[in-house]
């Protein structure tokens, strides 16, 4: 499956929770309902998934976690906020490099419309 095919299930799958849940949940609650989707999909699913950073050949922990991973090919960065800005594109770009994954799904769910919540990132381009 191709990182395109994925993402048009994960905003699929984002819609659906957006529409039981609505704006105003916690990012905990939007996170669970996303994973429990994507799972019934019959996608891949990881959840806080850790990324060393590389420094010298070194691995060491700095606290970076992927929200979600899906099918270890696209990251998703989720936020409950009334504005994305560029620290959390920032973020996600980061996470798409330290991963060498292609893209990512930065996802806003406290919007009245989830597609305007969405935004895609592609590694090496903002």
């Amino acid at each position: 499956m191709t990182e395109d095919e994925i993402a048009k299930l994960i905003v699929q799958a984002a819609h659906n929770v957006h529409v039981e849940l609505g704006p105003g949940s916690l990012e905990s609650a939007y996170k669970a309902c996303l994973i429990y989707e994507l799972k019934n999909l019959g996608l891949k699913v990881s959840s806080q998934v850790m990324l060393p950073v590389v420094y010298r050949e070194v691995n060491l922990d700095c606290g970076y976690r992927i929200d979600i991973l899906v099918e270890e090919k696209v990251i998703i960065e989720m936020k409950v906020v009334s504005e994305l800005n560029n620290v959390d594109f920032t973020q996600a770009l980061t996470y798409l490099k330290l991963s060498n994954c292609k893209l990512g799904l930065l996802i806003n769910f406290n919007v009245s419309r989830i597609k305007d919540g969405i935004r895609c990132i592609v590694n090496g381009y903002l």
